[in-house]
């Protein structure tokens, strides 16, 4: 099961995402700020960002983390899906696969592409990502952060 994270499930949504940032899925650690401010955004809005649950026979398996975006190249919104963290235990199990369908359900007719990264060493998410129909997008990501 999917569902939108709510408040009473923010402590739990911050300790997965901790135990997230300390993988080798990303390339570095984040203050635990980052992860306040983000849960903040989703549960007063929705409008940048949104926080899922996944739940697998009655317990959290992990976490999805969307933002959307608009791109003159798409031709319209972007939901780029930020984060898919599922725990250890879980894994294995369809919940990745059925988070992608789930969001391509629920934003049918709203949205013009979906979006991810990948570290390239992913070569289990990688496969999966290609199973579903996503293609390499050939531009090098460059950021410029601000305090």
């Amino acid at each position: 099961m999917i569902r939108k994270m709510t408040e009473s499930d923010r402590d739990l949504y911050i300790e997965m995402a901790e135990e997230f940032y300390h993988s080798d899925a990303v390339l570095h650690p984040i203050p635990r700020a980052h992860f306040e401010k983000t849960a903040e955004e989703a549960l007063k809005s929705g409008t940048y960002a949104e926080i899922y649950l996944l739940e697998y026979e009655g317990k959290t398996a992990g976490y999805g983390l969307t933002a959307r975006t608009f791109s003159q190249e798409a031709g319209g919104q972007v939901l780029w899906i930020e984060e898919l963290y599922i725990r250890e235990a879980f894994r294995s199990r369809g919940l990745g696969r059925e988070f992608f369908a789930y969001l391509e359900e629920k934003n049918k007719g709203e949205i013009a592409r979906l979006r991810l990264e990948v570290e390239a060493d992913n070569t289990r998410a990688i496969s999966l990502y290609e199973r579903l129909g996503y293609e390499v997008l050939d531009y090098v990501q460059m950021i410029k952060d601000f305090e």
